[in-house]
């Protein structure tokens, strides 16, 4: 693969992880996310709300580039057949997050923060109005979990088919993309309950961690392709 594509995804990835552990960060957690009355009261009072999703949008993407590098790495015929299968759901996942954040990074805030201005039966006619927003963003959150969690489970296949010495890469990311699938599965039947949010927040660290390490993977081969 090309030495300046290579520098390009193992900086995207560097910079990619930390802006989604950030910007995750950012965004409220002390309410519980399946009891919508405190959500909608901690999420209208907060004033990062905007900016932290777009923060993770902007680490979504940071992600892909990183996945589009990655997979101009696969050596094998079998390792470039998973790889375009990974880069096509690369794609997939970057519009997913778009509508995702679209609903909840944007249209949500402007919702919960009428109904917070409200009174009476209007503030109650808001609320509904603002929870069928929130299911909304919960069917968009369940699917991109789902359909990323694919993708990583397809570059994971990939690497694994690959010839070179990195082959548990494979394994780390083929158990990552699989747990953010099955979280994605559990949150379309169960919405943001406690076992779905505990089952995506450990894929989403083992996650994490595999793309920071996709970036080492990615300096390295740089410096390889350089070199020649």
């Amino acid at each position: 693969m090309p030495a300046h594509l290579a520098r390009v995804g193992a900086l995207a990835a560097f910079s990619g992880a930390p802006t989604l552990l950030i910007a995750t960060l950012l965004h409220p957690l002390d309410a519980d996310p399946n009891d919508p009355q405190a959500a909608f009261a901690e999420y209208a009072a907060d004033p990062l709300w905007v900016v932290s999703h777009l923060g993770q949008f902007l680490g979504v993407v940071l992600l892909a580039v990183a996945l589009l590098a990655l997979a101009d790495a696969a050596n094998t015929e079998k390792a470039r057949t998973w790889a375009r299968i990974g880069l096509l759901g690369a794609a997939a996942s970057v519009a997913a997050a778009a509508a995702l954040q679209a609903v909840d990074g944007v249209a949500l805030k402007a919702v919960v923060d009428r109904w917070a201005q409200a009174t009476g039966e209007q503030q109650l006619r808001i609320f509904e109005a603002a929870f069928a927003v929130r299911q909304v963003e919960i069917g968009l959150a369940s699917l991109l979990s789902l359909l990323f969690g694919l993708t990583l489970a397809a570059y994971g296949a990939s690497q694994l088919l690959g010839a070179h010495a990195w082959k548990w890469l494979g394994w780390l990311g083929l158990i990552g993309g699989l747990g953010s699938a099955g979280a994605g599965i559990a949150q379309a039947y169960t919405g943001f309950s406690a076992a779905a949010m505990a089952l995506s927040m450990g894929a989403s660290s083992l996650t994490l961690l595999w793309v920071l390490l996709v970036g080492v993977f990615l300096w390295r081969l740089r410096g390889r392709e350089g070199a020649a």
